[in-house]
């Protein structure tokens, strides 16, 4: 959640040093630096949810599904956004260090009544410049509803949407389940 940006230019280097240090996480977007607040329940357990489901999906594969502590560098873009849910399998994340990853095949964002416009306009515009992206995936925390937004093969983004009593499918990862299990446990939702 954006609560905040100054109105200078701060580099891309700067911005990762500091970061490294700031007991609190910020995004990058193209020079300007916004703070981010913490999460609410839902957003929490519906990320986490699906880290451990992702996770318990890809445990024999080279994957890796990381939670909103991992930066996502988009270099033509020239940001850096901390998705609540991303997995890359490309050997250039997998065996790096550093505390970005630059290839995602599947970005998550859990909406926000404060961030859902953003997610949905201008992050959505800065994520689709990743070559490596195929699935941009938005959940909604206050009712049973996933967006999934895929490349298909003439390279355009199209959207599928499921609701209550659907089975999510994540193409990118070869992954299917109800979506009930993405919402488990998430209080006042019925499922």
């Amino acid at each position: 959640m954006f609560v905040s940006k100054n109105n200078f230019y701060i580099s891309p280097e700067d911005y990762l040093e500091g970061e490294r240090v700031s007991p609190i996480k910020h995004e990058y977007r193209r020079g300007h630096v916004y703070a981010m607040t913490g999460a609410k329940k839902p957003h929490i357990i519906i990320g986490s949810n699906l880290v451990m489901l992702l996770g318990n999906h890809l445990l024999n594969t080279p994957c890796l599904v990381l939670s909103s502590d991992i930066k996502v560098r988009l270099e033509e873009a020239n940001c850096y956004y901390y998705p609540d849910v991303a997995v890359t399998c490309d050997e250039r994340d997998t065996g790096s260090n550093e505390d970005f990853i630059l290839y995602p095949s599947l970005v998550v964002e859990v909406l926000s009544p404060s961030t859902a416009a953003f997610d949905r306009g201008n992050k959505f515009a800065d994520y689709q410049t990743s070559p490596s992206l195929q699935e941009y995936v938005l959940i909604t925390q206050s009712e049973s509803k996933i967006e999934c937004f895929r490349v298909n093969t003439e390279g355009n983004w199209v959207s599928q949407t499921y609701r209550q009593g659907d089975e999510l499918e994540l193409m990118s990862i070869d992954f299917r389940c109800p979506i009930a299990q993405v919402y488990q446990k998430v209080p006042g939702l019925i499922l």
